[in-house]
């Protein structure tokens, strides 16, 4: 079964599918479209795991109004 998750990444929409290779990221635009993300998600993160695993990659984009990467509910 293939998940998709949509996390608010200190201001960027991002989304997560899984694949047989892993998790695929994708970056979406203000117009709708998705763009692929420039980074690797390595194949034994866990869903569970993947905010903090965003947290953590892009934690240089943190401000005081946006501290932390926020999972987004479908």
């Amino acid at each position: 079964m293939q998940s998709r998750l949509k996390f608010n990444v200190f201001g960027k929409i991002m989304i997560a599918e899984s694949s047989t290779d892993g998790w695929k990221l994708f970056v979406l635009g203000g117009d709708g479209k998705r763009s692929p993300a420039d980074v690797v998600v390595p194949g034994f993160i866990r869903e569970n795991e993947l905010e903090q695993f965003l947290d953590d990659v892009f934690h240089e984009m943190a401000t005081r109004e946006r501290p932390s990467v926020r999972r987004i509910p479908d």
